[in-house]
């Protein structure tokens, strides 16, 4: 599911049946992560290739 705003497009996991997951948005060089519960609140901001290895690692790993 994506959702626009403030000129972000935000993107949840196609995994996400609840709405309890994280949100991701990739602005030039960044990718910022949110909870999907608290859009309003603070944001991580990684490196795409931070992003990848976590994504690699959660691939791999029961979370």
């Amino acid at each position: 599911m994506y959702r626009h705003e403030n000129g972000l497009t935000w993107q949840t996991s196609t995994y996400t049946n609840s709405g309890a997951c994280v949100e991701v948005a990739r602005p030039a060089s960044e990718v910022l992560v949110r909870d999907s519960k608290r859009r309003t609140g603070p944001r991580i901001s990684v490196t795409p290739d931070t992003f990848a290895d976590l994504v690699d690692w959660a691939k791999t790993h029961q979370v």
